[in-house]
């Protein structure tokens, strides 16, 4: 019976290894002819690039035929935050999740026999609850909070020279091209430059704007966006507009600035207990004590 599962073991992993191999070498040929993306399709996260060619090919057929219009949405969203919409859609990312539920506990059967290493049976439904919401609750988040954190950094410099460029007498349209151009490359950037695309397409500027707060998904960003169409529907200067925006924006960062530095002096106090507390009585205390103990010792001899 043992030799059996082996089996059966061996020829499961051997079918999965040819799938992921005959995708890698697709995937290979592609980029050599420059079809595909160079973050595509894993963007980085070892568990997709694996886990791919398994539930693109056998889970996403089922998941697509599934009535979870509101789950989609939700996840398009998320998606969409990240800056991964080129890599995954909404399906593909549910037909992820379900695919990690049977993946994960398969990985720990493989390694218990073939390492023969222990494995507590908690583990297994343990690991089918980490692998349905390691996607969209652990990965993804973790996207989605390094992007945002690089949109907040690129933030100033990019006002400052939308600002610079539309007081030299560019419209706004024109100073996001030249910015788009001449800036260094970062997610805030790559939002633009789907802006600009939007509008050549046929979006409105108001639709355009709109949709570019919501795929970043961030209340400096919805704010700023606030600003603009009004002030694009008013007529006002949009010039002034961006300096003052900007100023604020610098503002908003310096007191965040301070937050951060208040929660540190916070977290610094457990670590000086634990470590640099006991270091200081023993030096302090550890002569008295000796010096006790030596007093004792001369007494009794």
């Amino acid at each position: 019976m043992i030799n059996l599962a082996y089996v059966a073991l061996g020829l499961a992993v051997y079918f999965m290894m040819r799938t992921v191999f005959a995708d890698e070498e697709k995937r290979s040929a592609s980029k050599a002819l420059g079809n595909i993306r160079d973050s595509a399709p894993d963007a980085g996260n070892i568990v997709l690039r694996y886990a791919r060619p398994f539930f693109s090919r056998y889970v996403v057929p089922i998941v697509e035929d599934l009535k979870i219009d509101n789950k989609r949405k939700v996840l398009k969203r998320k998606l969409a935050s990240a800056g991964l919409t080129d890599v995954l859609t909404p399906d593909e990312l549910y037909s992820f999740k379900v695919s990690l539920i049977v993946g994960f506990p398969i990985l720990l059967f493989f390694v218990k026999f073939a390492w023969e290493v222990e494995v507590p049976l908690w583990a297994f439904p343990a690991a089918m609850v980490v692998g349905f919401f390691y996607p969209d609750r652990i990965w993804l988040p973790s996207v989605i909070t390094a992007r945002q954190d690089a949109i907040k950094r690129a933030m100033p410099f990019v006002v400052d020279l939308l600002a610079l460029s539309t007081e030299a007498g560019l419209d706004f349209m024109g100073a996001i091209a030249k910015v788009t151009e001449k800036a260094k490359p970062s997610p805030l950037i790559q939002e633009l430059e789907t802006l600009l695309k939007e509008i050549k397409i046929g979006s409105s500027r108001r639709e355009a704007m709109k949709n570019f707060a919501w795929r970043i998904d961030m209340m400096e960003i919805n704010s700023f966006i606030a600003v603009l169409i009004s002030a694009d529907e008013m007529g006002a200067s949009i010039g002034k507009i961006l300096r003052q925006q900007s100023e604020q924006i610098r503002h908003q960062r310096f007191i965040r600035a301070e937050k951060e530095g208040a929660k540190a002096t916070q977290k610094i106090l457990l670590p000086m207990i634990i470590f640099i507390m006991p270091a200081i009585f023993i030096i302090i205390f550890a002569p008295f004590i000796l010096g006790m103990k030596g007093g004792d010792s001369g007494g009794v001899f």
